[in-house]
């Protein structure tokens, strides 16, 4: 017999963001943040790469890295967030590896996060752009250090036996850019939070002076797609329970 949808938790204790650039969590789900932080959610950024293959301009590579990295602090504080850690892999270069499941897992262990936010692991056919490929493999290997990873304590036995870290088992985990989402979030109250997090990434935004239209168009068109109040913002995710 079908079960009927579960509905993911009212209130979380800790919840961990893993995206793979640093603009990535502000472009799809800041509003979100910025209602688990003003409830007092505890939430970490783990950003995979320091986005050292972005940008508009000819500011030197070397330099892009430490600049984006700057942005995304500085972001993240716009919503709340003072907890931001960089995984320093390669922008535009990632792939399905061990070493990114243990890396990710490691994060999970330390945080010990109820609510894990990833991107989906699926490409988005209607929406070309939200499957950048690092997107979907920082997506896969989230969900792959969810489940098994994390949780099992003979699972990258050396978190355990060098540095301490306890098996963690994560409730659910929410993917953005899915063309499965099935939970939105009205972010209407924190769209100004949201909007400061973005311009505080001047490398990917300070050339389109249209950004605010842009994204809150776009949230305006997901509150509708899920019948929300006319003149509602949303964000929407796919909820997958995983314990």
């Amino acid at each position: 017999m079908t079960q009927p949808p579960r509905a993911p938790a009212e209130h979380v204790e800790r919840v961990l963001c893993v995206l793979a650039h640093p603009d990535d969590v502000d472009f799809g789900s800041a509003g979100t943040v910025a209602t688990w932080t003003a409830a007092d959610t505890e939430v970490t950024y783990c950003i995979v790469t320091d986005g050292d293959a972005g940008g508009f301009d000819e500011t030197p590579r070397s330099q892009m890295g430490p600049l984006r990295q700057a942005e995304q602090r500085a972001a993240a504080a716009a919503v709340g967030v003072t907890d931001v850690r960089f995984l320093g892999y390669p922008d535009g270069r990632l792939e399905l590896t061990l070493d990114l499941r243990r890396d990710i897992s490691r994060v999970i262990r330390q945080v010990r996060p109820q609510r894990v936010l990833t991107s989906s692991p699926e490409r988005f056919w209607d929406r070309i752009g939200a499957s950048h490929p690092d997107h979907m493999t920082v997506g896969e290997s989230t969900l792959r250090a969810v489940y098994p990873d994390a949780r099992n304590p003979f699972a990258f036995p050396e978190l355990l036996a060098d540095e301490g870290l306890e098996a963690w088992t994560v409730s659910e985990v929410w993917l953005g850019a899915s063309p499965r989402a099935d939970h939105p979030v009205d972010v209407t109250e924190m769209v100004d939070r949201k909007l400061a997090a973005l311009h505080c990434h001047v490398t990917q935004v300070g050339h389109n002076p249209d950004i605010d239209a842009f994204v809150t168009g776009w949230m305006r068109q997901t509150a509708k797609r899920f019948g929300l109040p006319n003149g509602r913002l949303a964000e929407a995710f796919h909820v997958v329970h995983t314990a």
